[in-house]
């Protein structure tokens, strides 16, 4: 058995380095960009419109390769076989991960200002994409381009290094952070996330322990104590034993409200593509910021709270919660819309 865990910290970089990891950011949401694209296209090409040859670059559509070009600047898709004791052979052929993987060298030649990436993250910003597609293919939403709101981070596998209050990134360097939480003995790091937010960046940092022995949780046969907790929006928990948990509504109460109204005000007063736009918008992603960490904070008290009540089962609610946000149905009566509450309903979905 082994325990995984993550543990979140604040990091201290100069000002090189700061601008460093913002163009390492901008490089790689180009590069998924331009790796999901390459995937939607060759799927269109190749199975709505049909076998083609590119005319440029005389490139032909390997319909095996997961919709990625056989000898465009994807590469060949054909792995050398592999043979088994049996002599059967296996593999015989690449995904779509492993063909852009394997086309990265050929993009540094290319593209040299992407050599001053570390590989690995590289590597990981091409398995980023096919998560998504692992996603989309179990059942949720269909991979999105990236924009500058919603690509802010990168990921490290290998060759990371703590010592004391710095941390070593390859390609980046020594960095100081702030060691808010030391690592217990016998973790090893297995992962690094390096993220960019609205106050700085962080680093959250996967660690790994194997020595973890094996623990299965056992039921009492005679009359377990059960708690069942129900999820509220005037309290915050509801509990089978009549105990209920206040819902401090950090981002509805009346302060939060009027203080985020004045900032997106200030914000929408100001010229758009001005320096005094980008200040004003930054305050009002601190405040998000801001309520987004107590909120967090004071789940983990919540949970400390349940966990501690001497129980033997936990039950909790398994909520839909898009569906409960999704908006309501439209209501047509020869042409005209009548009220459907959606309006009502705005208040109701902030406060969930």
């Amino acid at each position: 058995m082994r325990l995984l865990t993550n543990y979140i910290y604040k990091l201290r970089p100069n000002q090189t380095q700061v601008l460093k990891m913002s163009a390492w950011v901008n490089m790689l949401r180009s590069h998924y960009n331009w790796c999901l694209n390459d995937r939607i296209t060759q799927y269109s090409q190749r199975f709505v419109q049909g076998d083609y040859c590119d005319i440029r670059t005389y490139g032909e559509v390997s319909p095996l390769t997961c919709f990625v070009s056989k000898s465009g600047a994807t590469g060949n898709p054909w792995k050398d076989y592999k043979f088994d004791k049996e002599g059967k052979a296996r593999n015989p052929r690449r995904s779509a991960a492993d063909i852009q993987i394997t086309a990265l060298p050929e993009l540094k030649i290319a593209r040299p200002w992407y050599a001053q990436i570390d590989s690995t993250v590289l590597q990981q910003n091409v398995k980023r994409l096919d998560t998504a597609y692992k996603n989309f293919f179990e059942g949720r939403g269909f991979p999105r381009f990236k924009n500058r709101s919603n690509f802010t981070s990168f990921t490290y596998v290998m060759g990371v290094k703590l010592k004391g209050n710095k941390i070593y990134l390859p390609k980046l360097g020594q960095m100081r952070f702030h060691n808010s939480r030391s690592i217990p003995n016998g973790f090893t790091i297995k992962a690094c996330t390096v993220r960019k937010r609205q106050n700085g960046w962080y680093i959250s940092i996967r660690i790994e322990d194997k020595s973890v022995p094996e623990y299965s949780a056992k039921l009492k046969r005679d009359n377990p104590k059960v708690i069942g907790c129900d999820l509220g929006i005037t309290k915050l928990v509801h509990l089978s034993d009549g105990h209920q948990i206040e819902n401090p509504k950090f981002a509805t109460n009346k302060k939060a409200k009027r203080t985020l109204k004045i900032r997106q005000r200030r914000v929408s007063r100001k010229v758009k593509g001005s320096k005094n736009r980008k200040k004003a918008a930054i305050r009002v992603g601190r405040f998000h910021q801001k309520i987004g960490n107590k909120r967090q904070a004071h789940q983990w008290k919540v949970a400390d709270k349940i966990v501690s009540r001497n129980v033997d089962v936990i039950a909790l609610e398994d909520l839909n919660i898009s569906g409960m946000m999704r908006r309501c149905k439209v209501k047509n009566d020869n042409g005209r819309f009548l009220k459907n509450g959606q309006s009502r309903k705005k208040g109701l979905n902030r406060s969930i």
